[in-house]
């Protein structure tokens, strides 16, 4: 089962690895820039247009992206149920049962976790936030930013908090929206398909499959007009708020390339601790995986070269490898999470939205969970975002300050996620 699991997911990825051909990327830096330079001439710091002609003018412009934000949004339950279910159940056999799923999954998530943290950390020690003029962007975006602080709930309110986190009607829970209870749900559905024969569980996998399928082809339509909506985007808060406000973003992008760069070290060190190999030695014998990751932005679609690398090159045992590999592809997205930490803090701070202790283990456990319920596929980490967001009250109109520069953090964070697949191959080949 698990190997007609990992063919559609490699599929899965090939379906948007075209994007990437078509330097979509570049599209959207060129989107990014023009947009920039629009918003200029609009503002009214050019004094070329009256401020209400700008205001138009700059509501008419930004209506691609509003459509882009709500098109995002659009896929990302059915996305999220579809992968969490078929990422536990990637695994499936009377022999991957045991032992070896447990460790596994336990790695990835403890992994995971350590992953927001760091990246949560990051940002509130160095508040990338603070480089821009988050009053202006306040006075833009004022309505959706007006959210309560979150409150850290007593020891005697616990037991209705833990309770409150479990779904009363898979069905209610999924038209909800509330992506905590939605993960639940799909891993309780995830673990009963696991346990039940091969034969009986297989057509719903398929449907999920399908499920699956269809949300990329939906991801990959919306993604084409990424270009325009960055370009509509960022010319109306440019606009709004000045240019000087994007400069800021730069603070940000450093914050999170240091955010991977250590996560990756981390993985280097459990392998080298794990496994004994040195971090020199991994990375040239997984230079090839790292590259092709690199430049495809999609775990999936380096799947194959993962294994065979695995396999061959760092001596792990095939059932391990076949084991360990599809699975991570769909529940191991560390640099997704830690990315996903470091842009919601940032955007806190910038929308000025004081979410609390409370909302930072909220944004831990959502991170978390919509990292592991992702594909490995490119652009699906800025469509997770967008329901992070919503649920600790800050815009997501937001997105658009980091989507231009969502690319190569998108290419550095799919290396990330790659290398904790294999040293989870390290971790548990014994």
């Amino acid at each position: 089962m698990y190997r007609i699991l990992s063919r559609s997911l490699l599929n899965l990825g090939d379906s948007l690895t075209s994007l990437m051909r078509e330097r979509l990327w570049l599209q959207v830096v060129a989107g990014m820039i023009l947009g920039v330079i629009a918003g200029v001439l609009i503002g009214p710091g050019a004094g070329l247009v009256p401020e209400r002609a700008a205001l138009l003018i700059a509501n008419w412009i930004a209506l691609p992206g509003q459509l882009f934000l709500l098109s995002i949004q659009f896929v990302v339950i059915p996305l999220i149920v579809a992968s969490v279910i078929r990422g536990i159940c990637a695994g499936q056999g009377a022999d991957n049962l045991g032992r070896l799923g447990g460790l596994t999954v336990a790695f990835f998530v403890v992994t995971t976790i350590a992953a927001v943290l760091v990246g949560v950390t990051l940002a509130l020690v160095l508040e990338p936030g603070r480089f821009i003029d988050g009053v202006a962007m306040r006075a833009a975006y004022s309505e959706p930013a007006a959210a309560a602080a979150a409150t850290v709930p007593g020891v005697a309110d616990l037991p209705g908090v833990i309770t409150a986190l479990f779904p009363r009607d898979p069905l209610k829970s999924f038209v909800s929206g509330n992506m905590l209870q939605i993960v639940i749900t799909a891993a309780i559905i995830g673990i009963a398909l696991l346990t039940m024969p091969p034969q009986q569980a297989a057509p719903l996998l398929d449907l999920l499959a399908s499920v699956q399928a269809v949300c990329m082809v939906v991801v990959k339509w919306v993604l084409r007009f990424a270009p325009l909506a960055v370009f509509g985007l960022l010319a109306e808060i440019t606009s709004r708020v000045g240019i000087a406000t994007l400069i800021g973003t730069g603070i940000y992008v450093l914050v999170a390339i240091g955010g991977l760069a250590l996560l990756f070290l981390i993985y280097l060190l459990i392998g080298w601790l794990a496994a004994g190999i040195a971090p020199g030695r991994f990375i040239a014998q997984t230079r090839d995986v790292l590259l092709l990751a690199f430049s495809t932005s999609s775990s999936a679609a380096v799947m194959p070269l993962t294994l065979s690398t695995v396999e061959e090159k760092l001596g792990v045992p095939a059932f391990v490898a076949r084991f360990v590999v599809p699975l991570g592809t769909t529940i191991n997205m560390g640099g997704t999470a830690l990315y996903q930490g470091i842009a919601t803090i940032f955007l806190a701070q910038v929308f000025a939205v004081d979410i609390g202790l409370a909302g930072i283990l909220l944004v831990v456990v959502m991170a978390t969970g919509a990292a592991i319920g992702s594909p490995g596929t490119p652009g699906v980490g800025i469509v997770i975002l967008a329901t992070i967001l919503a649920s600790v009250g800050i815009p997501a109109a937001g997105i658009a300050i980091i989507l231009g520069v969502d690319r190569p953090l998108d290419m550095l964070r799919t290396v990330v996620n790659v290398t904790g697949d294999m040293v989870a191959c390290l971790v548990l080949r014994r």
